[in-house]
């Protein structure tokens, strides 16, 4: 007899592969851990296999609980799709849309797409989240988000990109550094400076490298950032001086104490940020009203 398998079981295991811990599994799923653990034996029970390896303060897939687990991420995507599919022919501006920025788009960007969201969308609920490239590209294929913005390009395999604007970067100095008396920097100007970087796995230290890398500026080895606002404070503190994206000169980021923010000479160096969503996405109406407000109302003067 085919086994009787359930959305909620299936929720729970996925919570254990991902948790590794019944207790935290269960807070995640809102019910009691002894409710979790009985459902997924029930469900090993129901399959026939073990799933779980339960041993005191570890929690280990089988090799039969990892192939499900897979399956199951599939099927409880496909479940909210179809859930999402009918609320977007209901209503396909209202609802739940699942939004991550980069750490160095957000907080930056955020600020000037706001407002401008929430009048032309006042039924959307926008959830935000912050990730890097990587764990947002993966959040994305797995259903767990539905719009990435982020610096471009990335790879693409089953989604769909649309880029928003180019911001220009700006160099950021101490405020007695001789480069600060100038109204324009260039690359070639930073050889011998120190440059800080963010730590591995942001793209924006990747992106400096490449813009600094015929200058033969010194990376700072014993030095990685975790965000931008860190880099700031050691540029005021005269550690060295760093690469800033122009949203994140702007304003009060602008005028942080201890720092001078320049522009590079033209034609100064650009990233490109864009949008990127699953090519089978029920919320593609949605997005591409946010996309559009967010294209609109960045402003970045490098187009």
């Amino acid at each position: 007899m085919a086994a009787d398998l359930k959305l909620k079981d299936l929720r729970y295991l996925v919570a254990v592969a991902d948790q590794r811990h019944f207790g935290r599994a269960a807070a995640r799923c809102f019910v009691s851990q002894p409710t979790l653990s009985a459902q997924l034996k029930k469900l090993e029970q129901s399959l026939g296999v073990q799933l779980i390896e339960r041993a005191p303060n570890n929690v280990t897939l089988t090799e039969a609980g990892e192939e499900i687990v897979a399956r199951a991420r599939r099927i409880i995507e496909a479940s909210e799709e179809v859930v999402a599919l009918a609320a977007g022919r209901r209503d396909p501006l209202a609802g739940k849309l699942r939004l991550a920025l980069l750490p160095t788009i957000g907080p930056y960007l955020l600020p000037h797409v706001t407002r401008a969201l929430r009048k032309a969308l006042p039924r959307l609920e926008l959830r935000l989240y912050e990730h890097q490239t990587a764990p947002m590209l993966e959040k994305l294929h797995a259903g767990d988000l539905d719009l990435g913005i982020l610096a471009l390009p990335v790879e693409l395999a089953g989604l769909e990109v649309r880029e928003l604007y180019r911001e220009a970067f700006t160099v950021a100095l101490p405020e007695r550094h001789p480069l600060a008396a100038r109204a324009t920097v260039r690359a070639a100007d930073l050889r011998g400076e120190t440059l800080l970087l963010l730590e591995e796995g942001h793209c924006l230290r990747d992106q400096a490298l490449e813009v600094c890398g015929t200058a033969h500026v010194s990376d700072a080895q014993d030095f990685r950032a975790t965000s931008l606002e860190t880099l700031r404070q050691m540029v005021a503190a005269g550690a060295g001086v760093t690469l800033l994206p122009e949203l994140a000169s702007r304003g009060a980021y602008g005028n942080a104490r201890g720092v001078e923010v320049r522009p590079f000479a033209r034609p100064a160096p650009v990233r490109h940020i864009g949008a990127v969503w699953r090519k089978t996405t029920p919320r593609r109406a949605a997005i591409d009203a946010v996309t559009r407000l967010i294209a609109a109302h960045a402003h970045p003067r490098a187009r």
